[in-house]
């Protein structure tokens, strides 16, 4: 067997990486009469070890998972006032809690209906917990009309917004902007008041901020939390959000170190 030199070593490690989609091979790196045979050992090497392909995604979605992390890290500090502080949000809980808990929702986000739930266990043990919810309508122009009433409750009539959000989130089916208007005929609110707030135009404005903010902090969907210094995705569960909290008070964040 013809014995590899440390350059055609070189070379099939190129024509491996690209095999395995991780870069893009310079045509002057391979000589024309080299180039059948170390494809065919690599792709002879690659069916008689597949894991290393595996372990090749694996690697790469650990990076990939680290850069986000990262470019949320840094999205966290140079947005944390609106994050947290925003007049655009809607708050539930203990307005002056030691920990807040930050949520972007959509009313037709099945997701969104069990973190409500997870939501409400936490409120109700925890007297000492806000949660700031940021309106993110993203999936039908129904959510988009549900979050144009919701603005205007929680502008309107703050004090009843943990109701109006329970009431409308917890419906079957899918919420738009008719059914949000039931609702908040069912709480007594002046109903010409609260569609004429609706209708401004910086309600607009409000969920182009919350996409904004979700979009640099590596969101893709709902419900996505901001909780200390970490970005969480997905309806995790009351005991993981329970655990971050408690990290929080312990020591400021949601990895103690």
């Amino acid at each position: 067997m013809k014995r590899l030199s440390v350059k055609n070593i070189w070379k099939m490690s190129l024509v491996a990486a690209v095999a395995m989609g991780a870069t893009t091979l310079p045509s002057s790196a391979l000589d024309p009469e080299d180039k059948p045979a170390i494809e065919k050992i690599v792709r002879d090497y690659l069916l008689s070890n597949p894991e290393i392909i595996l372990e090749v995604q694996q690697a790469l979605q650990t990076q990939q998972e680290t850069e986000a992390k990262e470019r949320a890290a840094i999205a966290l500090t140079q947005n944390s006032d609106v994050i947290f502080n925003s007049k655009n949000q809607g708050v539930i809980g203990n307005k002056s809690g030691d920990v807040t808990v930050v949520e972007f929702f959509d009313y037709n986000c099945g997701f969104c209906q069990r973190a409500m739930n997870d939501m409400n266990v936490l409120l109700k043990e925890d007297n000492n917990l806000k949660f700031v919810m940021k309106e993110l309508p993203i999936l039908s122009a129904g959510s988009v009309e549900a979050s144009r009433i919701s603005t205007a409750v929680y502008r309107l009539y703050p004090d009843q917004y943990e109701r109006f959000h329970n009431d409308l989130l917890g419906l079957d089916g899918p919420k738009d902007g008719a059914r949000a208007l039931e609702i908040a005929g069912l709480m007594g609110f002046d109903m010409d008041k609260l569609e004429a707030e609706a209708a401004k135009n910086d309600v607009l404005d409000a969920f182009r901020e919350a996409n904004d903010l979700a979009t640099s902090l590596g969101m893709n969907g709902t419900p996505s939390y901001v909780i200390g210094d970490e970005v969480i995705f997905g309806a995790l569960g009351v005991d993981v959000l329970r655990g971050k909290i408690e990290n929080v008070r312990k020591c400021g964040k949601t990895v103690c170190t």
